[in-house]
Formats: C-alpha cells, sequence, structure tokens
C-alpha cells in the first residue's frame, strides 16, 4: 500500500499532515493571495505523488517549476524551515518532461479541430450563440460528408464552403449568415496571431504518454511551459478544461485504487470559470465529478476559492489555504467563506488565522481514510526537495533530448483532410466548367477553385475517421452531441 504523503506540520512534534493516496483522487484545492506560498506548496504535493509512483501534469504559469527537473541546492530559508519541523529533506529531482503547445520551451502538445468540437472552439473564439450556430453547422455537414477537420487551414476551407452552399443548407440546418461566418474567421485569425495554429496539428497528443514512469518506478510530473500561453488566457483555460476532457473521455472506469493514475493541477484556476456560460459550467462539474472514478485526481490552485463555483468546490476534499487579504468587501467575503469551509477545531479560529498567515503557512485539512475531512490544522508546509530556482535555456534542451518521448512530436505531419478535399473538389468542378461551352451573352461563372484556397492556412493535421457520410462523435466537452468518442 502506497504510503501516505507528508505536506506540513504544525510544529517539530507535532503529527505530520498527511494527503493519503487512496483519497487523492477526490480531489483538491491550493489557494492563497499572490505570494504566500502556493507553487511551493504545488511543488511539494507534485514531488510526494511522483515518490510514490504517480504521474502528475501541472502548467507552469510563471516558469518558475523547471528547476523540478534538479535537486534542491542549499537555501537559508528552507533549511531553517526543516530545522523548525524537526524534519530532513534531501535535495532529490523529480522525472520531469517538458511540453509546450508552441513547441518553443518542450515537446509540442497538438490537438485536431475534430477533437476540441465546437463548443470549446466557441468558447475559445469568444462567439456569440448564433457563431455558435454556424460553428456547429460547419462540423455537422463536416461529419455528414466525411470531411476530416484536422487543423485550422481545414476549419476555414469548410466554413467557406458552408457559406457559398448557405441558401442550400439552409432548408436543413436554418440560416447561414456570410457575417457569421466572417466573424468566426476573423476569431480564427486572431487566435493564429496568438500562436493557436501550431495547436492544431498531428502528431497529437498521446495521453498514454502522461501515464508513464521512469525506471526507478518514479511518476513522470509534466511540466507545461505556460508562461506565454497564459498571455491568452482564454486559450490557456480552454486548452486545459480540452485536456481534462480527453483524460475523462479515453480512461477506463477504475473504482476506487490505492493510488491515482494521474493527477492534474490547474493553476489559475479562475480563468476556467469567468465568464462561462452555463451550459459549459454543467459539462466543467460533470468532468470534475466523474474523472475521479477513472483514477485521475485533480487540484485547483486559485488565489480566491470564491473563483471556484460551489458545486465543483463541494468537490474538493483536500485543502490548503494560504493566507487572504482583507481589504475590501469582497475579500472579507472570501475569509468568511474559505474558513466555513473547513471542519472546524476548537483551538483554531479559522477565520481571523487566514488572515495572520506567514508565507508557507497554511490551514491544511486533508481527507482521512474513510473520507471524512480532517479537522483544520495550521501549519508550514515542508520545503520542497527540488531546486527553486529554474533551469538555464541549456538545461531545458538536455531535460527535453533525453526524454523518452523525444522525437515523437517534435516534427509536424500533414495528411490530406477538408482542406485538400474541398480544394480537389473546387478544381475539378472548374474544370467541368471551363470545358462546357458558356452559354451566349453570358461571362463564365467565377471559379470557385480562388474562394477555397483564399481560405487556407498552412498547419498539421491528425486522422479522426474518413467514411462518408460517417459522423465523427467528439468527447463530453467537444463535440455536437454530448457524449461518446470519435469513431
Amino acid at each position: 500500500m502506497a504510503q501516505p504523503l507528508p505536506v506540513a506540520r504544525a510544529e517539530k512534534d507535532a503529527p505530520e499532515l498527511c494527503i493519503l493516496p487512496a483519497m487523492a483522487n477526490r480531489h483538491g484545492l491550493v489557494a492563497g493571495a499572490t505570494g504566500t506560498g502556493k507553487t511551493v506548496t504545488l511543488r511539494v504535493i507534485a514531488e510526494g505523488l511522483s515518490r510514490i509512483g504517480v504521474p502528475v501534469f501541472l502548467a507552469d504559469v510563471k516558469g518558475d517549476l523547471s528547476g523540478m527537473a534538479r535537486p534542491g541546492t542549499a537555501n537559508p530559508k528552507l533549511a531553517e524551515r526543516a530545522k523548525l519541523l524537526g524534519v530532513e529533506i534531501a535535495p532529490a529531482a523529480a522525472p520531469v518532461v517538458f511540453w509546450d503547445v508552441f513547441g518553443a520551451q518542450g515537446h509540442p502538445m497538438r490537438a485536431t479541430v475534430s477533437e476540441m468540437g465546437p463548443l470549446l472552439l466557441a468558447r475559445m473564439l469568444n462567439l456569440n450563440d448564433v457563431q455558435e450556430g454556424v460553428m456547429n453547422v460547419a462540423f455537422k455537414v463536416a461529419d455528414e460528408q466525411g470531411l476530416l477537420l484536422l487543423d485550422l487551414k481545414d476549419l476555414r476551407a469548410m466554413l467557406a464552403y458552408v457559406a457559398e452552399d448557405a441558401a442550400a443548407l439552409q432548408r436543413t440546418y436554418g440560416n447561414v449568415s456570410p457575417a457569421s461566418v466572417g466573424a468566426i474567421q476573423r476569431g480564427l485569425l486572431t487566435l493564429e496571431q496568438q500562436g493557436g495554429a501550431g495547436f492544431f496539428g498531428e502528431p497529437a497528443l498521446n495521453l498514454a504518454d502522461f501515464l508513464q514512469t521512469d525506471a526507478k518506478g518514479e511518476g513522470i510530473v509534466n511540466v507545461l511551459a505556460a508562461d506565454r500561453l497564459f498571455q491568452s488566457p482564454r486559450l490557456y483555460a480552454t486548452f486545459l478544461l480540452w485536456l481534462l476532457s480527453e483524460l475523462y473521455e479515453n480512461l477506463p472506469e477504475t473504482g476506487d485504487l490505492e493510488k491515482p493514475k494521474l493527477v492534474f493541477f490547474f493553476d489559475e484556476a479562475h480563468l476556467l470559470f469567468t465568464d462561462a456560460p452555463k451550459s459549459l459550467l454543467e459539462k466543467i462539474e460533470q468532468v470534475v465529478r466523474l474523472v475521479r472514478s477513472k483514477g485521475v485526481g485533480v487540484f485547483f490552485v486559485t488565489q480566491n476559492p470564491l473563483d471556484i463555483p460551489d458545486t465543483v468546490l463541494g468537490q474538493l476534499g483536500n485543502r490548503v489555504q494560504h493566507a487572504l487579504r482583507a481589504f475590501t468587501p469582497r475579500d472579507q467575503k472570501a475569509v468568511k467563506a474559505a474558513a466555513e469551509t473547513f471542519r472546524q477545531s476548537a483551538k483554531i479560529d479559522a477565520e481571523k488565522a487566514i488572515t495572520e498567515l506567514g508565507v508557507g503557512e497554511a490551514l491544511v485539512s486533508f481527507l482521512d481514510a474513510k473520507g471524512t475531512p480532517g479537522v483544520v490544522e495550521r501549519a508550514f508546509v515542508y520545503p520542497p526537495r527540488s531546486r527553486l530556482e529554474p533551469l538555464s535555456g541549456e538545461e531545458r534542451r538536455q531535460v527535453i533530448e533525453d526524454s523518452t518521448v523525444f522525437g515523437a512530436y517534435e516534427k509536424a505531419v500533414d495528411r490530406e483532410s477538408a482542406h485538400e478535399r474541398l480544394q480537389a473538389r473546387a478544381a475539378a468542378r472548374a474544370a467541368q466548367e471551363a470545358a462546357a461551352p458558356a452559354p451566349r451573352g453570358r461571362p463564365p461563372p467565377p471559379s470557385q477553385t480562388e474562394k477555397v484556397i483564399s481560405a487556407a492556412v498552412t498547419s498539421a493535421a491528425r486522422t479522426v475517421g474518413s467514411t462518408l457520410g460517417r459522423e465523427i462523435i467528439r468527447g463530453v466537452l467537444g463535440g455536437l452531441f454530448g457524449g461518446g468518442r470519435r469513431r
């Protein structure tokens, strides 16, 4: 049976406060104001999970987690903390694999347009209801005609095709206005300018690469370089939500395990819920609730617990609450709400303590073996074992090249998909029209080829299925119909 993971301690002779591995898939929350120690807490939990063979995924928003790939170095503050708590923390590196949506600071991460689906794409592009409806029509027509939507040039070509055939499609799907198509195309252009085009392509991410252990049996710590991705908050949040939903869709039911298959840390979690429509919030709640049965734990990391809806917050059993500042009425409400979520202790006034906590100090409550929240404790988080300072560029490159997945994702692949098939179809039609004699007194009809070609933007793609008339069913957060995988 996996050993408990020590995270914090009140003082030298006090009991250790530990996360039970069997309860790590009951999800968790790490909250607190900027500079109070959330990142160190995340590190300590991730390192502990890795040591017992649990793979971890986390987003490096500030660019300061890369040091996990190297053993810790001498640090007076951490040494003082270890002495205060009466623990000996041996420096140790974690087995790290770096990922990067843009492919600059890690292995490229790609998905197909079809995998992302119209719901998440609409969220990513900030489309209104009418524009989202047009996006759904484009996906539906592509499914019915066996046209693969793999990269952004496929989606552009499909939207151009839908706009051209709007009159014929209107009888079945309703109005498809050129204005809505134009708005979507402009949104795609903005997405490309933010670097999003490189995300859509193949070879697409194989989720099995997230679930690996190294030669010593330690879980791989998958670190997403998100400092650039975070500059586009909606893209960042939608990407991580897609990744979580893919885990839910792909992994089999497992029941209760002695330790999770994977633990997913969602940093800056408030971005996931900001301005999200009710329908999407319901889907998020569903995924968070059900992904536990797939052996996946989710830890939300955020400044303010009020950023997370109550329906999700109520599912987060393991909690580490760092200091909050009560400068405004909303801050005071957050302090009160955070205090009330803990199982109260006669020794601690949680509401008062939250505003008094020092850096690295927190209110802690973890689930016991029966799944019952522990009584709130005021404690200091243990020092991490890995290096606090980020890696140099050369050190990062060395880790990337030493990775077992090096070479699997570095080269993009482009295959025949919707763009190529529509281009060929338009070329054949143009050739046929050119060969036919034009009616007297009428100019030849305009070429359709240029219309489709002008919609193309170079990218890469992934196989999803190509049988004519066969619908491509997307995942619970990706598609037109809710559940089920693409066939």
